[in-house]
């Protein structure tokens, strides 16, 4: 018996040891975590920008800082902006290294970058980029440099614009999926993906108009930046001259091929230092942790974040733009004393209509409080637009991709699909006519379909109004440039949709005026998710979707969302660009 007590307070005093171990780790670690030591700027640092890091709307903080200085807070794009605008009075900032190769930022958001990159060359600092397979959207924001280099094997892209649409109508039908399509505007036609083989004539024609607005602002700013004609460039890329390192250089669009280590020669000559010492160089993400520059005391302003899909619920994840979750945030701001004015970021291509209203109605009393800027970044269309319309100024880039204004729904027909793919079936009882009308195992019938599309058209004239309202115009001229219309900014302020051309920066400047602010802090929603959060809260962490995309490569993981898409889109109106396209810039 003796024995037996033995073993088992043997194996009690063990697991009291190893628990205590346990949280003595668990707190070291996240200790670890917490006190991530902000790194320090040399004197002569040269700050590098990888263009080729993607920049969200909004910071994310990192729960492996601990681990390397590479893994600290990414920092978001307004971030950027500041950050490059701090490195033009730092002492310690001589100047920018620029790595360009590829770039997965949107355009809008490529050109707030490229806009602070040319503000700081304004301080005399250097602003060197060099890159070895270098994109054309890479190129577009590298271009401003004083000086720009390419590998000698290496490769500049000079193709010109294209855009790619994915059409499911074949696929739908070998499924036996019937995709029952209402919608309002005769540009949101281009639910086409689901029931064409290829594009109408009206998306053609505005897909045409847009994506030239985007290739024609690429080459005016080249243009300028490279001191030639806009007619070169677009020959050069016609006649597929660019096809080496040596074609660029030769054509002028690169000062000079060199080697990544010559590069390094030149910067340490600008420094004037030994060619053996090393230089200081810091990473943006580094330079963010080390910048400090938050204020936070007297009077503030709401910088509130809508980036993602607009849905409905309290959906409080990054990247997803929830009704009641926006409405809690819009509304905390509104009754914030001591935030005097509120400007909301759009970079969203809409989603449900009812969301969308919710949003649109808290910023609209908001702004019989206090002023309301949007900033419209690389997408602000149909919802992202509608929930913006009430501002009292929007704000958006001449490549900035909004309008869009008209709605549509989907039910599918599944009853082939059940019947004959699964040898499913469906029979019941109902008390009324209309009891199971949307039901997905069976088509819509003739007054069902007149119900659905009277839905779609009572919210489309909504919409409208809407904007009628928001932009002091009537809603006869709204409806002639709705109908579903894709503009980029260049037009939509021509048309009156936008008012002003500029980045978050220049709203926040507009809203800190309103509301006559001359000092003032940023308070920004939804609040960054913190360690604990990460690590203990709702996630993802096998990362899923990123192990899809991997297994299926990147065109089938195109497919596979849009196919995805048709359930997501069943039964419920939309106000969102409906359909997804591809731009090779």
């Amino acid at each position: 018996m003796w024995s037996f007590f033995k073993i088992v307070l043997a194996s009690l005093l063990a697991l009291i040891i190893f628990s205590l171990l346990a949280v003595f780790f668990l707190v070291g670690f996240v200790g670890g975590l917490a006190s991530k030591e902000a790194p320090k700027v040399a004197a002569k640092s040269v700050l590098v920008l990888d263009i080729g890091q993607s920049f969200p709307e909004q910071m994310r903080e990192s729960s492996l800082g601990f681990v390397s200085s590479e893994l600290r807070d990414q920092p978001g794009l307004y971030d950027v902006i500041r950050l490059l605008r701090k490195a033009k009075t730092d002492k310690d900032i001589v100047g920018v290294y620029i790595i360009a190769n590829n770039n997965p930022n949107g355009f809008a958001a490529s050109e707030e970058i490229r806009n602070a990159i040319k503000d700081f060359k304004t301080s005399g600092k250097f602003v060197i980029a060099h890159g070895d397979m270098i994109t054309q959207k890479a190129y577009g924001v590298a271009n401003i440099a004083d000086k720009l280099y390419i590998s000698p094997h290496g490769y500049l892209e000079w193709t010109g614009y294209n855009v790619e649409y994915v059409f499911l109508k074949g696929t739908l039908e070998k499924l036996q999926i019937e995709p029952q399509v209402f919608y309002a505007g005769k540009f949101k036609s281009a639910t086409e993906p689901f029931r064409t083989y290829e594009m109408t004539p009206e998306n053609e024609l505005q897909t045409s108009v847009w994506m030239n607005d985007l290739y024609n602002d690429f080459l005016l700013k080249t243009a300028d930046a490279r001191k030639t004609d806009t007619a070169i460039l677009r020959s050069l890329a016609n006649e597929a001259k660019i096809q080496s390192a040596n074609d660029a250089a030769n054509y002028k669009l690169i000062d000079a091929i060199k080697y990544d280590d010559q590069v390094k020669d030149e910067i340490k000559e600008r420094l004037k230092i030994d060619k053996y010492e090393k230089i200081n160089f810091i990473t943006i993400n580094q330079y963010f942790a080390a910048a400090g520059f938050y204020k936070t005391s007297g009077d503030r302003i709401a910088l509130i974040y809508a980036e993602g899909d607009i849905v409905d619920g309290k959906n409080d994840q990054q990247g997803t733009i929830a009704g009641e979750h926006y409405r809690s945030l819009i509304r905390k701001a509104k009754l914030d004393r001591s935030i005097k004015a509120i400007v909301l970021r759009v970079n969203s291509g809409g989603g449900s209509s009812m969301a969308s209203e919710t949003i649109w109605r808290e910023l609209a009393l908001a702004k019989e409080e206090k002023p309301v800027v949007v900033s419209f970044g690389d997408v602000a269309a149909s919802g992202g637009y509608y929930i913006s319309c009430a501002a009292d100024s929007i704000f958006a880039h001449p490549v900035t991709i909004t309008g869009s204004i008209g709605v549509f729904g989907i039910i599918p027909n599944m009853q082939g699909f059940f019947k004959d793919k699964l040898g499913v079936t469906f029979d019941g009882v109902k008390t009324g006519p209309y009891a199971d009308a949307g039901a997905v195992y069976r088509p819509l019938n003739e007054n069902e379909k007149k119900l659905v599309q009277a839905h779609v058209n009572m919210i489309y004239s909504q919409f409208k109004q809407r904007v009628a309202e928001g932009r002091k115009k009537d809603t006869a001229y709204i409806d002639s440039i709705a109908q579903g219309r894709v503009w980029t900014g260049a037009r939509a302020k021509d048309i009156g949709l936008i008012d002003r051309f500029g980045g978050l920066d220049e709203a926040i400047q507009s809203a800190a005026s309103m509301a006559k602010l001359t000092d003032y802090s940023i308070r920004e929603y939804p609040q960054p998710k913190n360690i604990f959060d990460q690590l203990f809260g709702k996630s993802d962490p096998l990362n899923y979707t990123e192990k899809i995309k991997q297994e299926m490569g990147e065109d089938n993981y195109k497919i596979y969302l849009e196919l995805k898409r048709v359930k997501e889109l069943s039964n419920t109106v939309q106000a969102r660009l409906p359909f997804q396209f591809f731009i090779k810039p």
